[in-house]
């Protein structure tokens, strides 16, 4: 995000292997051979726009050097297990007491403090921790029930967001103070977080919330129906789209139903509600059904693949699918940036970056390094 934003973002990796997600794969770009790179999908996502330098922490000159680009840093993002910095002497502190006006930004599991403050922290571990699969899949009872997790990493995904916000609000301190700080952030506080309503029907005494499968718990109908040859989603808001939804299907006794008048009665049937409803979806097509609700204002929509959803026309409009020329694909398709900006729109300058890609030209801008410098780094083991 920061570097969509313009940001100049150093990736620092590992000599050899880089980051781990580098090989979350298949699938993965491929050689000029035709066999996989070590480019993956999953890397591809998330390294747009930014510079790879390969630098052996483990190594006294390369701890040096990253302490020489972190003096001229603006932020320093790190999610190394807590402590395992201090090993490099390159803990947020002592980076901090070295540089007051460095903002860093640790991202772990669980945060820097708390009893389970040193356990590695995953996505997965972090859904199923954090209340999210309590919620997530068919209700008990309806078939295939049980926990599931959501099909994308959305706690790594909001701890990432939570991170760009709290980056940018601590830019605006220093600006002000000349002051950096030291941003903690965890997986499961993000976790926690991201459940909003759930979480506050929870603490406020309430029913606890459930699995709904693709029902709402607070609003009908609210929830994907089948169709004679495929699902679609219709998502009654109020009273008045209720009525207009019956009209259409054709059942306008529905909406003179004292089980279906109201929102809150509708909750409450739910499951009679949904039979209803489905009986006259399965009779026709969901192309039928859809031109229908969306002539009466009936708020709905088809559920597509991946690959619909980013050829759709309206994703096309807004530009949500980029290209940009990597070193193995030179028409390389991404998905774009979703911040539309009036004045400085999003510019889309690099591919995700090969390992290492960057290093040279990385030292020689940041620290003005002489060749002969970088090779002897190299030739040390320091420089990967």
């Amino acid at each position: 995000m920061l570097a969509d934003l313009g940001a100049d973002v150093i990736k620092v990796e590992r000599p050899g292997r880089g980051d781990d997600t580098r090989a979350w794969g298949p699938p993965f770009l491929r050689e000029a051979d035709g066999q996989d790179s070590a480019e993956s999908a999953y890397f591809l996502c998330a390294n747009r726009n930014k510079r790879s330098i390969t630098v052996d922490l483990a190594h006294p000159q390369g701890q040096a050097l990253v302490r020489e680009l972190a003096a001229r840093a603006d932020i320093l993002v790190e999610n190394f297990k807590v402590g395992d910095l201090a090993r490099y002497g390159l803990a947020p502190a002592q980076l901090q007491a070295d540089f007051p006006a460095l903002i860093v930004c640790s991202i772990t599991g669980f945060g820097q403090t708390g009893p389970w403050a040193e356990r590695p922290g995953y996505d997965f571990v972090v859904q199923g921790l954090g209340g999210l699969m309590s919620v997530t899949g068919a209700a008990d009872g309806e078939a295939g029930a049980g926990p599931q997790k959501v099909g994308v990493a959305v706690a790594d995904l909001f701890t990432g967001m939570n991170a760009s916000v709290a980056m940018l609000a601590a830019l605006r301190h220093r600006d002000r103070t000349g002051q950096g700080q030291h941003i903690d952030l965890a997986l499961l506080d993000s976790q926690l977080a991201m459940l909003a309503n759930l979480g506050s029907q929870s603490l406020c005494g309430g029913a606890q919330p459930t699995r709904q499968g693709n029902a709402h718990p607070s609003i009908a109908p609210y929830q994907s129906y089948a169709a004679a040859d495929g699902h679609l989603i219709i998502a009654v808001g109020n009273d008045r789209q209720f009525e207009r939804l019956a009209q259409t299907l054709n059942q306008p006794q529905l909406a003179q139903d004292p089980r279906y008048r109201t929102n809150s009665a509708r909750v409450a049937h739910r499951a009679e509600l949904a039979e209803a409803i489905q009986q006259v979806l399965q009779q026709s097509t969901r192309a039928h059904w859809l031109t229908q609700l969306e002539i009466a204002g009936v708020p709905c929509a088809p559920i597509e693949t991946v690959e619909a959803a980013l050829a759709s026309p309206q994703a096309e409009a807004r530009g949500m699918v980029v290209q940009l020329d990597h070193p193995l694909e030179p028409a390389l398709r991404q998905v774009g940036n979703p911040i539309k900006f009036s004045g400085t729109p999003i510019q889309y300058r690099l591919a995700p970056p090969r390992l290492g890609q960057h290093s040279d030209e990385i030292l020689k801008e940041w620290l003005e390094t002489s060749p002969e410098a970088i090779a002897e780094w190299r030739r040390s083991g320091a420089l990967g």
